[in-house]
């Protein structure tokens, strides 16, 4: 049974700690690939509070318990259409984070070596392509918890769109975006997946919302059942959200909930109906 942790807690690494030993610790997250890239979630250069970047206390209790394990951790993002990947990383105070934990913040559309990967039973993508150091590397998502315009929710599946190395990525959203999000977790598989619930956003997400403080963390090692646990946490039926019902039909993931084994908080304890657009 695939486990999800829900911790609510005090804004501070033991919490993260606290979700992370839940679902067993992260000892199986390498397995053959000793390098790790923390991806997280550069939508503006709006700081942690706003709901709507992730925190770099949660990406620094990913680093120092990663490095337990490697030495090869980095914090990895893309340029986005409106927002530039190393301008957000400064703002943010996610590089001072990397400076200080002595992590290096790469930002994916500098990568010069690529590669394209086939996508099965494409949604609308026959092939996609990535730096290559995507593929080589164990991807821990460091996502947020918040609702969006198109997607409805913006959480650990939808995150991993910024893995895409183009900054004009308009183009893949006149393309369905929610289709595109299945296709990208069709051929890149998680290792881990967190997401930073200290400050929510509800509203006109995934840059415009309210910020909720909601003072949790979320994990899980299936990006689809963690993805779906959150969704509950907001209020919103998994299945009402395209890209994660769909990620279930072809076997990416888990959402029945009774197959779902929730470890730590109650979800009645910490859900709350968010306002989406």
């Amino acid at each position: 049974m695939n486990r999800v942790s829900i911790v609510k807690g005090q804004r501070e690494h033991e919490t993260v700690y606290k979700a992370l030993d839940l679902i067993g610790g992260l000892k199986d997250v390498l397995q053959e690939k000793p390098r790790v890239l923390i991806k997280v979630n550069f939508i503006s250069t709006k700081t942690y509070e706003t709901g709507a970047t992730t925190d770099p206390l949660v990406v620094e209790a990913l680093i120092r318990k990663m490095k337990e394990f490697t030495d090869q951790v980095f914090v990895v993002e893309s340029d986005a259409s409106t927002t530039n990947a190393d301008k957000a990383c400064k703002a943010t105070g996610m590089l001072e984070v990397c400076k200080n934990n002595k992590v290096e913040f790469i930002n994916l559309r500098k990568e010069k070596e690529k590669i394209q990967l086939t996508v099965p039973n494409p949604e609308v993508l026959h092939r996609i392509t990535v730096p290559k150091i995507v593929v080589e590397s164990a991807i821990v998502n460091a996502a947020k918890l918040k609702t969006h315009s198109e997607t409805g929710v913006t959480l650990g599946m939808k995150n991993l769109f910024g893995l895409l190395p183009t900054k004009f990525k308009f183009k893949y959203h006149l393309r369905n975006i929610s289709k595109v999000i299945v296709d990208i977790n069709s051929v890149i598989k998680p290792r881990l997946t967190v997401i930073d619930g200290f400050y929510a956003l509800e509203g006109p997400g995934p840059v415009s919302g309210t910020p909720v403080k909601m003072d949790l963390i979320v994990a899980g090692k299936d990006v689809v059942a963690v993805d779906a646990t959150a969704c509950r946490i907001m209020g919103i039926e998994p299945t009402e959200i395209y890209h994660i019902k769909r990620a279930y039909e072809k076997g990416l993931g888990e959402i029945r909930q009774e197959k779902i084994e929730l470890v730590g908080t109650s979800l009645e304890e910490v859900s709350r109906k968010f306002q989406r657009s």
